[in-house]
Order: structure tokens, then sequence, then C-alpha cells
């Protein structure tokens, strides 16, 4: 089992966790999965283990990545040996890898919402064909049974395939983008269920949104494209062997995770912004030229493809296609007073995001209780949910009153047999039911309809109230249980309802559309509860094209994340920090500038000679899981002790496989490597696919055997001295994507290292741990 560096001390734990030695930490090593179930407990906010993470409800073993550049001999002799070919196939791979994943990423956005309308609108038809001969009962019945079987459809597929598949995604891109692996997190079974079990749960009516999962979904894409396939399923391809190295599947997966978004909301360049501002943690002015090429791609095949569909060919697939809101406003000035109107938008957007995100945060942890009873229980839950969002959706219009149709208007009223601003639910011909046609409609038609312009008085205060407060509580019960599921949708609901109830309430002192107050209360709620401003400023100019929209929303977004921020952190930080993903901040906290690094090292590390002994190392890497040990030459390889660099433990399961040992004490040199290995064996297996130390046959004559590890230890890790401020090195670590960080003495004449920084060592759990007094620095 791979395992990333922990540091903790624990004393005295006995059966479910094992105390091993490590590089300048404490290791813990699972040995009961039921004892794993502690990150989503009430009074726990971070998995102080580091060992463990909570992704779709179960318990999985994480570890860090190596975006490290690793080089060694090897390295550098494949480099000196590539010809311009090689280069130039290199690099034309990398835009041919762009060009799939923008192509592949736009089809499954296509199907998704092709899918969902075709679904749910075969359902509305449904139940509004049933009310129309007055069989209200049975209109009921076929409308929640086909939802709960939607739902319980999804959820099996999430239980049971891929719990990994079960949320928005973002959080666990957001965390691989910062160096964090979790198990079959961008796994293909994780893709199936995301793309079929996202179609199954925005279908079945749920208060969700299928964008959050469109950005895991771009992800998965990329990942299979840049791992070269997937052994298990037999789709590898072995001319991708130049990207099997995390760094470029990083780069890839940022590429999907903006292709998700541009898919999700015919946004390109909000995709950009949002894998810019939100995803990576890492960025290069390269990477924003091929993610911008990569949502261009998505933009060209999704507009491709709804033109296509105008014809009529693809069933019930609603007209504007996706969710485009063609806000057409009139209003090119505004004075004063609207602005006095946009600050109490922003104000209450702040207001209601932070108290989203903290209730959010409560239900969560209930919910864990409820998931990690099994997949029955998931399932339940998931149903219950359903009910209850069918019992609100088809119950709560009976209590709106009827409307008379505006008069003069081109589209028919009320809306029978489509999608509409009026739907007729209980009412006599020429009258609708505004809170029906926010109801009984797709997520995205809702949308439509809320932005509308020229619409002030189509939806009367208190359907607004309700439809809020239903809004409100369904996207709060609803993320959480066992279904892909986006956060998007159900933050632009709310925000949009109480945007128009705003704009209504202050509508004698503004002169703006309620459509656009609408649009500028979604803006105040994805300001306030995702605590994101360039990148949603930037998707909803580009969803509602009213670029003369671009200082209100710039204004809306800023007040209500700064009024947000003083509450709580964002609602995909808080996720990411309640499944126990060792996340590392841009920033220090303020009790790091108080430490330097020696203070959290708990030991010398365990190191190897530059010429080791075979057993001495199957020793080492059976005790411990440690990913990295530094090598150190002594006499008579060097004149005093001196620290070689670091070897990875994927480097020795590599070498020990190949048998290349000696008899003698000598260095065997980087020539007789070349002849039993290339640069490509050495490269990084896909997920879960690497070499383990159970793989190995070593024979009892062997163990006493000697190998050279110069070759394949990198020559020029990243050192700092001893004494440097913790606040310091984790800005370092953070900024380079580093997995180890070597700590070398201050003083001339000691052992040459003095212990290893791992992600785990700047964990504020961790330190605050080993110093409490620090608590009153924070």
């Amino acid at each position: 089992m791979d395992h990333q560096e922990g540091s903790n001390d624990i004393d005295g734990m006995e059966g479910a966790w094992r105390e091993i030695e490590r590089n300048g930490s404490g290791l813990y090593e699972n040995e009961e999965a039921g004892s794993m179930r502690e990150p989503l407990l009430r009074k726990r906010t971070m998995n102080t283990t580091s060992q463990i993470a909570i992704v779709g409800a179960n318990v999985c073993t994480i570890e860090s990545l190596d975006y490290e550049i690793v080089e060694n001999d090897l390295f550098e002799q494949d480099w000196r040996s590539r010809k311009k070919v090689q280069i130039f196939q290199y690099i034309v791979l990398k835009w041919t890898l762009a060009l799939l994943i923008g192509l592949a990423t736009g089809l499954v956005g296509f199907f998704n919402n092709l899918a969902v309308e075709n679904i749910a609108g075969f359902k509305l038809l449904l139940t509004s064909n049933l009310m129309l001969e007055h069989r209200y009962f049975a209109a009921f019945l076929a409308y929640c049974s086909t939802n709960a079987i939607l739902a319980a459809s999804a959820a099996a597929l999430c239980a049971y395939v891929a719990p990994a598949a079960a949320g928005s995604g973002i959080p666990e891109v957001k965390a691989y983008l910062n160096g964090v692996d979790a198990y079959s997190i961008l796994a293909p079974s994780t893709l199936f269920v995301k793309i079929f079990g996202s179609i199954g749960g925005v279908s079945a009516g749920f208060v969700l949104g299928k964008e959050g999962p469109m950005v895991h979904t771009g992800a998965c894409i990329a990942n299979l494209l840049g791992q070269g396939g997937s052994r298990k399923y037999h789709l590898t391809w072995t001319w991708l062997r130049y990207f099997k190295n995390d760094r470029d599947r990083r780069d890839l997966i940022t590429c999907g995770s903006a292709a998700g978004v541009a898919a999700a909301f015919r946004a390109p360049v909000g995709g950009v912004l949002f894998a810019l501002e939100e995803a990576a943690s890492w960025w290069r002015s390269a990477l924003l030229w091929r993610t911008f090429f990569t949502t261009a791609v998505v933009a060209v095949s999704l507009r491709s493809l709804i033109e296509y569909c105008r014809s009529g060919k693809c069933g019930l697939f609603g007209k504007g296609g996706l969710i485009m809101f063609d806000v057409s406003s009139s209003v090119t000035t505004y004075s004063t007073p609207d602005l006095i109107v946009i600050i109490v938008l922003g104000v209450i957007g702040g207001v209601f995001g932070a108290l989203f995100n903290y209730l959010l945060d409560r239900i969560l942890r209930t919910y864990s209780f409820i998931n990690e009873k099994g997949a029955p229980f998931k399932i339940l839950l998931t149903v219950a949910i359903s009910i209850l969002t069918s019992c609100c959706s088809y119950g709560l219009p009976w209590l709106a009153s009827c409307t008379p149709c505006p008069a003069h208007l081109q589209e028919q009223c009320p809306t029978i047999g489509r999608s509409g601003n009026f739907k007729n639910f209980q009412c006599p011909p020429g009258h609708y039911n505004d809170l029906a046609s926010l109801f009984l409609n797709t997520n995205d038609d809702a949308i439509r309809n809320l932005f509308s312009a020229g619409t002030d008085n189509e939806f009367h205060m208190s359907t607004l109230f309700v439809f809020f407060a239903a809004v409100y509580c369904l996207g709060l019960v609803t993320y959480g249980i066992a279904v892909p599921s986006g956060l998007f949708i159900p933050v632009i609901l709310a925000g949009a309802t109480y945007g128009r109830m705003v704009g209504t309430l202050l509508g004698p002192i503004s002169d703006l559309d309620a459509g656009l107050f609408a649009l500028l209360g979604a803006a105040s709620f994805l300001g306030g509860t995702m605590r994101m401003t360039v990148s949603v400023c930037v998707i909803l100019l580009e969803l509602t094209n009213d670029l003369l929209l671009l200082p209100l929303v710039m204004l809306v977004l800023l007040i209500s994340k700064t009024v947000a921020d003083s509450f709580n952190k964002g609602v995909y930080d808080q996720i990411v920090r309640m499944k126990g993903l060792p996340f590392m901040e841009a920033h220090a906290e303020p009790h790091m500038r108080h430490l330097v690094a020696r203070d959290v090292l708990s030991g010398p590390p365990v190191s190897f000679s530059g010429v080791e002994k075979v057993g001495t190392i199957v020793h080492a890497l059976r005790l411990t899981g440690h990913n990295g040990f530094p090598v150190v030459d002594e006499p008579p390889f060097s004149d005093a002790p001196e620290l070689v660099g670091l070897v990875l433990r994927s480097h020795l399961l590599i070498l020990l496989k190949g048998k290349r040992f000696s008899k003698e004490r000598v260095k065997t040199g980087v020539r007789e490597m070349l002849q039993r290995f290339g640069a490509f064996d050495f490269a990084k297996a896909g997920s879960g696919k690497g070499l383990k130390l159970e793989d190995l046959n070593i024979l009892e004559e062997e163990m006493d055997m000697f190998i050279d590890l110069h070759p394949v230890t990198n020559k020029s890790p990243y050192t700092v001295v001893e004494t440097m401020s913790l606040a310091k090195a984790a800005i370092l670590f953070r900024e380079l994507g580093l997995r180890h960080l070597c700590v070398v003495p201050k003083t001339p004449g000691t052992p040459p290292i003095v212990g290893i920084l791992t992600r785990h060592d700047f964990m504020p759990e961790h330190i605050l741990g080993l110093f409490p007094h620090h608590h009153s620095h924070k």
C-alpha cells in the first residue's frame, strides 16, 4: 500500500495504527479499515494522520504527487540522446492531447445536456398531459416515481461502482492539482459514473447542477489520455510514454478542468480563468495557451453540435441549447440609486453565502454517518431526498394563485407541451401558475425564466419567496447524497430568486430590469459561497452575452466575497478540508513564522549509502512507507560524508526488480545501468499500477549483494537550511510543487542531512499539535 509521508507522534496506539520510523517524521500504516472513519466526525475538521481521506464517503489512502523533475544520470542521458524529431513529437503530442481533451469533453457535455433535456422533458410532458386530463394524483405518482427511479439508479452507480464520483468533484480536482492524489478520484470507473450518474441526478429533478461534475469529468478524460489509457480495461497507448510523469499529467488535468467549465457553461474564457483562479495551484504561460486552445475546441465543437440539433433531430433538446441566458438589457447607464441597490445585493449575497457554507458543513458531517453504513443506506438517503424534492416541486405550486396571461405576448400562454415561462398546471385556459413555471421545469429553464428581461410583473413576491426558501433548503440537503452533484445551479437559482425579490422591493428607486436584478443576485450568491470573482464574472458575462453588465457584476462580486470572507472560507475549501485532503495554502499560517524547519522534524532520516547492500534496502522498504530516501556518500567514495541526493521508492523497486547486483561494493556507473534499463523504465505508471515490494522475488543469497544507487539518485534535490523560517519553507514547498524538501545542517562537521520535510509537516493541525501554545498566535 502506498502512503504519503505523515508526521505525527502518537503513543500507545495498538491494533488500528502501527507507528513506523520515517524520513524526519512519523508514519502511520492502516491495518483495520473500520478504524479509519474519522475525518468527517463532528469534532474533527482535518485528518491528522495524513494517511487517509474521505472520497465519496469512503475512506481511502492518499499520497503526494512527484511534480519535481528527477535530475539523475538516466534522465540526463535520455535528454542528451533525444533527437529533434523526438522533441518535435513531444510538442505535437501535447497540443494533440489538448485537442482530444477539448473534443471529448465537448462531446460529453453535449451528450449530458441532450440526455437530460430528453429524459426530463419526457417526464415533465407526461406529468403535464395527465394534469390536462385532471388526473392530478396520477400525475404526481408518475412524476415522483420517475424521479425516484432515476435517483436510485444514479445512487446505485455511485455506491457500488465508483463512490469517488459522488459530489461535484471540484474539491478533489483542486487537491490533485495541489499535489494530493487519492485513490480512484480520476479513474475510468469514476468517469463512467460521473457521466451517467450526473444525467440521472439532474433528470431526477434534484436541485443540483451538472457543472461541477463536468469539471471532474474533464479532469478524468485528461487523466485517461495522459496516462496512456487504462491497462485494467485493455486500453493503452505506448506512444504516450512521454507523459508518464506527474508534471505533464497535472498540465493535462488543468486543461481538462477548464474544458469542463467551458462545456458546462459554453464559457471558454471563463473556463480558463476558473482553472487559473480556483483549480490550479501552479501555473505558467505555456499552460495558459494550451488551456485556452482546449476551451476554444470545446466551444467550437459544442456550437457545431447545437447547430445540428436546431433542425429538430435531437428530440426534446431545447432550442437555446445548454444554458445560454440571453439577458437583453436595454439599460446602458446606471445612476447612484442603482449602485445602492447593487451594494445591498452584495451584502445579502455575502451573508446568505456564508450561512449556506456553514449549514452545508453541518449537513455533510451528518450525512457521513449515514453513508458509512454502506451502499444500501446511501441509496435510501438519495431516494428519500428525491421524494422530498418531488413533493416540494409538485405540491408547492398548489399554493400559488392562477395569473391571467399578459396581453400582447409573442409566445404561447399558457405553455403546453414544452418548457416556457407560463406553465398551465391546474389553471383554467388563459391563465398560468408562476410557481409551477419555476418548479416544473428543468433547472436550466427555470434560470432562463428568472433571467428573462421585460418580465417585471410575471412572478409574484410570494412566489419568489416560496421558491427561494425551497431551493435554498433543497440545495443544502441534496449536496452530499450519493450522486454527482454540482453547486453552481442551486446557487444561481437561489441567487436569481432573491435578486428578483430585491429588485421588486427596491424597484421604485432603480431603473434596472427585473431580469438584470436576477443576474446580479446570482452573481452575489456565487461570490458569497464560492468566493471566486474573476472567473464567475467572465462566466456570467459569457452566459448573458452582455458586456455592459461588467462593472455591475464586478462590484457585486467583490462586495459579496468581502462580506462572506469575514465569516468563513469558500465552499470548496471547506470540503477539501473536511475530506481530510492535506491541501497546501498559497500563504503560510501566522504560527509558522515563530518556528524554523528543524522544529517539525522528529528524528534523523532513513538514508542509504551511494552503493548499498540489497538487504538493507529491502528491509527499509518493508518497514517504512517512505517515498524518498536521502543518499549519502561516505569514504572511500568521498573524503567526508556528503549528501549525493534523493532516491525515490518507485525507482528503488525497479532497480531491485532488474537485479543488477554486484558482489563487491563498487560503483557500476551509468553505462552498465543503461545496458539493463532505459529512462522510460523509471517513468511513473498510471493510478494504482506501480510496482509493489510484494512483486519482487529477492533470493536469500542476493540480500548480501550490493547495488549502485548513483545513476537513479536525484542529484539536485531542493534543500533548505535547518534554521529557515517554517513559513518561508512552506511557501517554497508549495510554489515549486514539491513532495520532499531536504533539510541540511547549518553547522559544519555534522551529518549532511537533518531530515526531510513533507506535505504533512506543514499541516496546521500537526504543527499546533506539537506546539499547542502557538494557538494564541493564530
